[in-house]
């Protein structure tokens, strides 16, 4: 029975020797580029799978997964709403009426829109209204508004809100916008300043009285959905021509295609830094068959096979490279662990959708790092074990 000598001869090689002591060295290196290199991908594709999965979660909250509008010649009304209640029992819709306005307050303005809704309907859709409805009860010319425009106008609850509105109304030789003072109920907290500056939304009865719009007639219906990109299918099947449906995914292509390109990218640099430790491995190797050529022509000579040596070698690199993979895994969990359990870092909440550092390392993007980090290692273990099998047994020995 033949016994292998591969296992024997890598954990020699792997010893630190005195007489070369760059050789461990550079293999040492070759380890904590690698360790350093997995460490810091896991951590940044969680902060980026976490930065994305808060922004949608946000953008989900404020801009609802699906929302059925009407095309340049339709309009959405009662009957369609209860059609759509009866054949999609699983899901949430809350019709609305809206309206761009100008916001006033002394001498301020701002820009925005205010939506028309049963609230009752809405808390079904949105759980940041629901959260600010929560002890409020709203009449008619009621208003609920962001919190960003509340501290910017100094609002406070039952104070009067002046709103003008897009639409005209003729009044003697001219026309005029329609204006109309609102009373501030309750004031809600998106955690975005964009949407807590720009939406307000008043009583579905107000806005059609607002607008001249019959109580069975609206703007549009907001949709909560757990599988929006399942459920669009399902209801576009059923609409009528009149109307169509839009997803939240649909107004924001560009700005998820840059965060992907930015994922992507990051992957990409960050997966140099494993290039750069390879290159370690291809010249440790390298020196190790250069200064064990006279005991490799020796085994050749006694009965040792080419495949075994470039085994040897071969191996000898993936157990380099698996160390630094693992102990990666290993440094990569335990950061996360603690940037997860410890507030280390606070982010400023008027940029960011968070104040904490949002984690979340998906098992693909996992795989992927240590799939590609594995490859990367094999290949620069397969030249150094290539070469060592081509030593010229009597070159070597003649020489040495």
């Amino acid at each position: 029975m033949k016994i292998s000598i591969v296992p024997y001869l890598v954990k020699r090689f792997l010893r630190f020797d005195k007489d070369q002591p760059f050789i461990f060295l550079s293999a040492l290196l070759a380890f904590l580029g690698i360790t350093l290199g997995v460490t810091v991908l896991l951590i940044a594709m969680a902060l980026m799978n976490g930065f994305d999965k808060e922004f949608k979660n946000k953008l989900t909250i404020m801009n609802y997964p699906l929302t059925i509008v009407p095309k340049f010649y339709g309009s959405v009304n009662e009957n369609l709403l209860m059609d759509l209640e009866s054949k999609f029992s699983d899901l949430k819709f809350s019709p609305y009426v809206q309206s761009a306005i100008m916001a006033r307050s002394g001498t301020k303005l701002e820009g925005g829109y205010i939506f028309g809704v049963n609230f009752k309907d809405e808390a079904e859709v949105n759980s940041v209204l629901k959260k600010a409805i929560k002890d409020s009860s709203f009449k008619k010319f009621d208003v609920l508004i962001g919190k960003s425009l509340k501290e910017e106008f100094k609002l406070y609850k039952d104070d009067k809100l002046m709103y003008i509105f897009t639409q005209v109304e003729p009044g003697g030789l001219s026309v005029t916008p329609k204006i109309k003072r609102f009373k501030v109920k309750s004031v809600f907290d998106s955690g975005l300043t964009a949407y807590d500056k720009a939406y307000s939304y008043t009583t579905l009865a107000s806005m059609q009285a607002m607008l001249h719009l019959p109580s069975n007639q609206f703007d549009g219906i907001h949709i909560f959905s757990k599988n929006p990109h399942e459920d669009i299918l399902k209801i576009k099947e059923m609409l009528p021509i009149s109307v169509t449906i839009k997803g939240w995914w649909e107004d924001n292509l560009n700005f998820f295609a840059a965060l992907e390109l930015e994922k992507a990218s990051l992957f990409i640099v960050l997966m140099l830094i494993i290039l750069i430790a390879s290159i370690n491995i291809i010249s440790s190797l390298l020196m190790t068959v250069m200064n064990r050529r006279g005991e490799i022509a020796l085994l050749l000579s006694l009965g040792a096979t080419t495949t075994e040596i470039k085994k040897v070698f071969l191996y000898l690199g993936i157990v380099i490279g698996i160390g630094g993979i693992l102990a990666g895994i290993l440094f990569g969990m335990s950061g996360l662990w603690v940037l997860s359990t410890f507030d280390i870092v606070s982010l400023p909440k008027d940029v960011y959708p968070t104040t904490t550092l949002p984690l979340d390392l998906s098992l693909k993007d996992f795989f992927m790092i240590i799939s590609g980090a594995f490859v990367i290692v094999v290949l620069s273990a397969y030249y150094p074990a290539k070469k060592a099998s081509e030593v010229d047994i009597l070159t070597v020995l003649r020489n040495e």
